[in-house]
């Protein structure tokens, strides 16, 4: 547990989420907490560091190509950890799952056609759809007041209204946490049958699942137009900069095609640093994991119960899986600039805006929390602090012109 509680060395900003001009832009200050990019300040799994290690001190950089090992690491953990009989001959080495969706929207749709997405979503999401030329159609998810879900009818009538042949599908979901059930995923899968809707299936948070629910993949189901991203080392261990991206279809057609539309770019190499340390990730980082997922659903636990506490106004939608909560501060019925400066100024909290993924009101934020419980407890005592002091000084301002004693604090 120690290991999940030290902090991190930022080595002079070298980092994208601390990086002063991103806080700038982002924040219009530099004095805040990066709690907006989706990575961890953990420390990785000790066989990662030794694998990495033994590479440097050999000092020969020479070519070096070890895909399958990797594939076979991957069904292995799959199967073991999910009950997955993924075939490691059916997996596409990738740059990263970004680029992965950016190739897979470019060879199966054309321009102009729309790819429907779940929002609130994942930024990039949209960014990619659009920067292929390809429309965004957004299906909006019903927030009932306590978690997310999917509008079924109103996502059938957007493919139809919109001829919609591809969706990209989140799960877990990014940023609700919702970790989508067998049920809801075979009413999704029904309604691209009907429609002959190819599927690219996001599931790079696939073992940050939280206990009481469980991972189901969209390749388990019996539908031949299902992608998924699946498998990048990047979240689950934390090797964001150093992760390749895994894409795995049972559809052989589609397999074969996107492998040689990959090789042709020479596109399906990684470098051996990547290689060895996912290999050793995969097949030793077990019990990191776990004692990590202890470590968020505590952290979890400690920002519900102290928000209930101490701003009840806050209402903090329970993740079942991921390390982002989602958050929707509307109860304290601030305006967006009144909100901006509680957060971001006074409690100094980089929290990532709630537009950003769709969001219609900037009431909503979300936290990756993938970072020190002293950090996380500093954060949320200084947003409780801020808020109790801007409440006071509200009450304070409205009592005083009210009275019509002074005008100077209106």
């Amino acid at each position: 547990m120690t290991a999940f509680n030290s902090s991190s060395n930022y080595g002079e900003n070298a980092f994208i989420k601390s990086k002063p001009e991103m806080l700038e832009s982002i924040y219009n200050t530099t004095d805040v907490f990066p709690y907006w990019v989706a990575d961890m300040d953990f420390q990785v799994a000790e066989p990662i560091t030794q694998e990495l290690n033994r590479l440097v001190e050999r000092g020969v950089y020479s070519y070096e190509f070890h895909e399958q090992a990797v594939f076979e690491a991957l069904s292995k953990w799959y199967s073991k950890r999910h009950g997955l009989n993924l075939s490691s001959d059916q997996f596409v080495q990738v740059p990263g799952v970004l680029p992965g969706i950016a190739l897979l929207l470019r060879q199966f749709t054309n321009e102009g056609d729309g790819v429907l997405i779940h929002t609130p979503a994942y930024h990039q999401f949209a960014n990619l759809v659009n920067k292929a030329g390809r429309q965004v159609v957004n299906s909006p998810l019903i927030n009932d007041g306590q978690r997310y879900q999917i509008d079924f009818d109103g996502m059938e009538q957007q493919i139809i209204d919109q001829q919609v042949k591809t969706m990209i599908f989140c799960n877990p979901h990014n940023p609700t946490g919702r970790v989508w059930t067998p049920q809801e995923i075979e009413q999704v899968i029904e309604i691209a049958k009907r429609h002959d809707v190819l599927i690219i299936s996001d599931e790079v948070h696939s073992d940050i699942i939280f206990e009481g629910h469980s991972f189901t993949s969209l390749t388990s189901f019996d539908y031949d137009k299902v992608i998924a991203l699946i498998g990048s080392p990047a979240k689950t261990f934390g090797m964001h900069s150093i992760s390749n991206g895994y894409v795995y279809t049972n559809n052989n057609e589609l397999f074969e095609a996107f492998k040689t539309n990959v090789v042709a770019m020479y596109l399906d190499h990684g470098n051996a640093f990547s290689t060895f340390a996912t290999v050793a990730a995969f097949e030793k980082g077990g019990e990191w994991l776990d004692g990590m997922l202890v470590y968020l659903q505590d952290t979890v636990k400690w920002i519900t119960e102290f928000a209930e506490q101490r701003i009840p106004q806050l209402k903090v939608f329970q993740p079942q899986g991921t390390y982002q909560v989602w958050f929707d501060f509307s109860g304290l019925d601030f305006s967006e600039e009144e909100l901006k400066n509680v957060v971001f100024e006074q409690a100094k909290m980089g929290l990532t805006p709630g537009g950003w993924f769709g969001a219609q009101s900037p009431n909503f934020m979300r936290m990756n929390i993938a970072t020190s419980r002293d950090n996380i407890e500093q954060s949320f005592t200084a947003l409780a602090d801020a808020i109790d002091g801007f409440e006071r000084g509200s009450q304070t301002c409205s009592t005083c012109c009210d009275s019509g004693a002074s005008k100077s604090c209106c």
